[in-house]
């Protein structure tokens, strides 16, 4: 299972007294984006029901397979202009996996991650707003990666499912935009992350990770905003590898529908909360694939 966090950090800059629309969207994109000097920090939590068993895209019979994953981020970054900043990741993981015959837990935290941001451009205007932004990092072997070396749970649940970490050093790249005309908006972010060999010989596949959509302003107040967004977000991977040797059970293919309700007050708080829905799943080998997951996220600008 991957633990990659997609930064939307496209961020718009403008002048309070161009009116009081334009000064809490400005008040909003500084709370959930991190844009503005000085440091700010949060968490964020997501959690994924896997109850369903497919072979090579189609779906079989399960007896009592399931795996429930809890990743929760703890975030803090530092902004030393406007336009560049460095944000640390730590997630902790708690998994609770079974099948007809036993049942288990894994749990302690995931690989740490640093990510540099620029924003590249912006362009900010009464009705009209456009800004894109660019991301780099390192992810690091923090987390456990031990159950790569033993065998698979049961068909469905592998090594590389439970493992807490990878053992390796990996690379991150990515780009976001956002873009709003009037009170409706569009923002979307790719990740894409690039493996390299880790614990017991094991290297997981680059992955391509994705998410975005249209969204309307609900309330523009000076003090707060509140926004309803429809995400769609996916992932592609292809199959990971074994001493050099592919792993048929790993390659994967999703595409996520759901809804996003954001929050913001002042330019300090920013929280976000949405459902989301696998409406195409396609996978190689025997993998449990996930059924619905729950995004929820908070932030704080100091």
């Amino acid at each position: 299972m991957k633990v990659f966090n997609l930064s939307i950090l496209a961020g718009i800059l403008g002048t309070p007294a161009m009116g009081c629309d334009l000064c809490s969207l400005y008040n909003a994109t500084e709370a959930s984006t991190g844009v503005g000097q000085g440091f700010y920090g949060g968490a964020a939590e997501q959690f994924t029901r896997f109850g369903t068993l497919q072979r090579d895209g189609r779906k079989i019979p399960n007896d009592g397979v399931f795996l429930n994953s809890s990743v929760s981020q703890v975030f803090a970054g530092y902004n030393f202009t406007y336009r560049f900043g460095l944000q640390f990741n730590l997630p902790v993981i708690y998994r609770a996996f079974g099948s007809a015959t036993a049942r288990g837990t894994e749990s302690g935290p995931g690989d740490a991650s640093l990510i540099g941001n620029v924003r590249l451009y912006e362009k900010l205007g009464e009705n009209f707003t456009f800004s894109c932004a660019a991301l780099g990092g390192i992810k690091f072997p923090t987390g456990n990666p031990d159950r790569l070396g033993g065998p698979d749970f049961s068909e469905g649940i592998g090594g590389h499912d439970l493992a807490l970490g990878s053992g390796s050093f990996d690379g991150i790249v990515g780009t976001s935009f956002l873009t709003r005309w009037k009170h409706l908006f569009m923002t979307a972010a790719v990740q894409y992350a690039i493996r390299s060999e880790g614990a017991f010989h094991h290297q997981y596949a680059n992955d391509l990770t994705w998410a975005g959509g249209p969204g309307v302003y609900l309330a523009l107040h000076h003090n707060y905003t509140l926004a309803l967004q429809m995400i769609v977000s996916g992932e592609t991977k292809g199959k990971d590898t074994f001493h050099g040797l592919p792993d048929g059970d790993s390659a994967e293919t999703i595409v996520y529908l759901g809804p996003q309700i954001n929050f913001t007050w002042s330019s300090k708080l920013s929280a976000q909360l949405g459902v989301d829905v696998p409406m195409s799943i396609a996978n190689s080998g025997v993998q449990v694939v996930p059924d619905y997951r729950v995004r929820a996220g908070v932030s704080w600008r100091f």
